[in-house]
């Protein structure tokens, strides 16, 4: 009997395997450094090792957990994606390994966790860092053994399971500051895939992506798609991007619906999009006193990461300033707390 070849793909190969995922998964670009995490994805996928997936926040890092799992052993098992920092941490081992009746106050009847619900199968951990320590130490057993315990349970149960986690945070910080685990993190970061942010993937993958947006809104509210003269594409493939895909996304959306014009010009973008663009000198409009559009530039910032994050801790965090002074600076800016959180 023939042995298997260990003998990796020819390039012809991995090239269509990217174009693949990225029709699949209807991923939008062409940037060197999309292609190479795609491709790197798709690579990985075969080998049964846990995955670290990095990356600034809102740039796509969701897409390649799938990835790993469509092109993988896996493919046929259960893929289950949990968002660790959206679950309380009073409930969180229970909804990761399950629990016994009675083993808390509403805890009416036994359930499975999602370790237990995904067995064979492929589990998305994204925000890990969000993870207390006590769980920390629950998911290094898993990784190492197979083995959990439901909350409440003295019983060892056993789980087939890969995992893939990310993160927008500085892990080794995070390791540094005792905030993670450091024997969980290279656990973890067996493999690791950094998802670039849109500011770095330049002008044709913003561009690409801008269209596809316009053309999505144009086709869900029947209206002609807006299309970016030259001085707008200049400015939007300078700025900073600091909510990558889901911020342009959210700014075309916006451009759709309140121009009245069908071409978008450089005085239609927002007045912080051009406050952060580098231009050369010379260029710099005086439209604007200064004082104002510095303060409109930061109640934009704080406004995108209240509505990213939902919470002004994690908005504090995002912007590395205190939480005290996001909610006097919402109050400033008359920036409704309440109203965001729920959007």
């Amino acid at each position: 009997m023939p042995r298997k070849s260990n003998t990796p793909p020819a390039p012809a190969t991995q090239e269509r395997e990217v174009q693949t995922a990225k029709q699949r998964f209807s991923i939008i670009g062409n940037s060197q450094a999309l292609l190479a995490a795609i491709e790197r994805a798709v690579k990985v996928a075969p080998i049964d090792l846990s995955v670290l997936v990095t990356g600034e926040s809102g740039s796509g890092k969701e897409f390649f957990p799938k990835i790993i799992h469509a092109f993988g052993a896996r493919k046929h098992k259960k893929y289950i994606a949990v968002n660790c920092g959206a679950i309380p941490e009073g409930t969180i081992d229970s909804e990761l390994f399950g629990h016994e009746k009675g083993s808390f106050t509403g805890a009416i009847s036994a359930r499975k966790g999602y370790f237990e619900e995904a067995d064979g199968g492929t589990i998305f951990l994204d925000e890990v860092a969000e993870l207390p320590l006590t769980t920390q130490a629950r998911l290094l057993r898993v990784l190492e053994t197979g083995e959990f315990l439901k909350v409440g349970s003295s019983v060892v149960q056993k789980t087939d399971i890969r995992v893939v986690a990310a993160t927008n945070v500085d892990l080794l910080k995070a390791v540094e500051k005792g905030k993670f685990r450091e024997d969980l993190y290279y656990r973890l970061s067996t493999i690791q895939i950094h998802v670039p942010n849109l500011h770095d993937r330049g002008e044709e993958d913003i561009m690409l992506l801008s269209r596809k947006f316009a053309h999505d809104f144009s086709e869900k509210y029947m209206t002609a798609p807006v299309t970016f003269g030259p001085e707008a594409r200049r400015y939007m493939s300078l700025y900073r991007w600091p909510g990558n895909v889901r911020e342009l996304r959210a700014l075309v959306q916006s451009l759709a619906t309140m121009s009245e014009e069908e071409t978008i010009t450089m005085q239609d973008l927002p007045q912080y999009m051009q406050a952060q663009s580098p231009l050369p000198q010379g260029s710099v409009s005086f439209r604007q006193p200064m004082r104002e559009a510095v303060a409109e530039l930061e109640r934009n910032m704080i406004m995108a990461a209240l509505t990213e994050t939902g919470s002004t801790y994690k908005a504090a965090r995002r912007l590395k300033v205190s939480q005290s002074t996001i909610v006097r600076k919402a109050q400033r800016y008359k920036i409704g707390l309440v109203e965001i959180a729920h959007k």
